[in-house]
């Protein structure tokens, strides 16, 4: 009996990442075992979870629950991790004190300041937990869905042997994304994807043998299609690929769009489109508005929405690995010379094929070179963040810091030294004591 195991289970993943599993057809027996530290939290899914199993008639299947990993963890055949460390205590910090020094975010938790922080508060504890994996699940294939991705995936494979993938929804959104861009049903566009998650590039893009990279240009002239992805499509006009992360997220990666108030009213818009401080504001109630929505689900209070197998990639690992259906999956993996004009000590986003002998990532061959080195100018970034976490390196974050392309186009190194210094200050309570003693 197939045993997953999901930590983190307070999270807004649960439902989506339980419900595509159990639509695999012929897993009909297993065990969902639930891990929060929140017990009110995890009180609510497993309440919600059993709801979902009677209503879809499993009866095969059920649900555990523990705030004890070390309990959940044995006999686990698959490990997901979608853990918040700090929960929402740290956003406010993550945005102000760097927009105190210049440095405008939109989301912040990938890379930038907000994004090395969220790693120093986060990749300790998940270190831990692949210690624990190591001990009572060892054989257990791991998928991680917190971010910041890279950095947790760079720290994850530097630190075990087990099996390991980063997983996002960035390709699979974007490219779905392209399609109606286009006006071309999905399942007829041709797509080539490679980079590091939240920048990979779509290299081919094609239709029935056309290169659709021309149409796409003509595209974006369009009022109507430009202001749904405005830096994006900026991007891809000036480097000539389209990206994957969406405009707000992405104008934190890059030099070009942030620097200055111009230029964020110029290119950037509101919510997910570059609003500043959209993240800090509105995940407080995002995360009260989905603890209430699973409250009534979870009561009957609310009907649950109808099962439909979603797009996340957790469910078609758990299939082509368990029952031997082959299929691809786009995942955070080693670059073990998979993108050889990328760090081979990085860690890169490419397709992976899943089957019963785990994954099995694909070469994906050079990317061209200006967006190589976009990529690179982030990876610098990984690359010091988990050297200073596995080291217990103060020096090597502070170097982090003053390599994030957004922070160097706005400050000097010595304000980011001071910067840094005000971030570890505020959230000492969350990071590791090496970092302020």
């Amino acid at each position: 009996m197939v045993k997953i195991t999901l930590l983190g289970a307070g999270s807004g993943f649960t439902y989506p990442l339980f419900t595509d599993i159990l639509l695999i057809e012929g897993l009909d027996a297993g065990v969902i075992s639930l891990v929060d530290v929140d017990k009110a939290r995890l009180e609510v899914n497993v309440r919600l979870m059993n709801k979902v199993l009677e209503a879809m008639g499993k009866k095969r299947w059920r649900v555990e629950a523990s705030t004890d990993r070390a309990v959940a963890l044995k006999k686990t055949d698959y490990l997901i991790s979608t853990i918040e460390v700090s929960g929402t205590r740290c956003v406010r910090y993550d945005n102000d004190i760097p927009l105190k020094y210049g440095i405008d975010q939109c989301i912040g938790d990938t890379i930038g300041p907000g994004g090395v922080m969220k790693a120093l508060r986060t990749l300790p504890v998940f270190l831990d937990i692949l210690a624990d994996a190591r001990r009572y699940c060892p054989k257990a294939l791991i998928m991680n869905y917190t971010n910041p991705m890279s950095i947790m995936t760079l720290g994850a494979t530097r630190f075990t042997d087990q099996p390991f993938v980063g997983l996002c929804h960035s390709v699979q959104g974007t490219s779905k994304k392209l399609a109606r861009f286009l006006d071309i049903p999905y399942e007829e566009l041709v797509w080539t994807c490679g980079g590091i998650n939240h920048m990979a590039w779509f290299t081919r893009l094609e239709h029935k043998g056309r290169d659709m990279y021309p149409r796409l240009r003509e595209a974006m002239k369009r009022k109507a299609i430009y202001e749904q992805d405005p830096v994006r499509l900026e991007m891809m006009k000036e480097f000539g690929y389209f990206v994957t992360e969406s405009s707000g997220h992405f104008s934190e990666y890059v030099p070009y769009y942030r620097k200055r108030k111009d230029l964020i009213k110029r290119h950037c818009r509101e919510k997910y489109l570059g609003g500043s401080g959209f993240y800090a504001r509105e995940w407080p109630g995002w995360r009260k508005d989905t603890d209430k929505k699973r409250r009534d689900w979870a009561s009957g209070r609310q009907a649950l929405p109808p099962f439909k197998r979603g797009h996340e990639y957790a469910s078609d690992i758990v299939e082509a690995h368990c029952l031997d259906r082959p299929k691809t999956v786009y995942a955070s993996v080693p670059n073990t010379g998979l993108i050889p004009n990328l760090p081979h000590t990085g860690v890169v986003e490419v397709a992976t094929l899943v089957d019963k002998r785990g994954y099995a990532p694909t070469c994906f061959g050079p990317l061209p070179e200006q967006v190589a080195a976009l990529c690179r100018s982030n990876m610098a970034v990984f690359e010091l963040c988990v050297q200073g976490v596995l080291n217990k390196d103060r020096e090597s974050i502070v170097h982090a810091m003053m390599l994030d392309p957004l922070s160097a186009a706005v400050c000097s190194p010595s304000e980011i030294r001071k910067m840094a210094g005000d971030l570890f200050r505020a959230e000492k309570r969350y990071i590791p004591d090496w970092l302020t003693s």
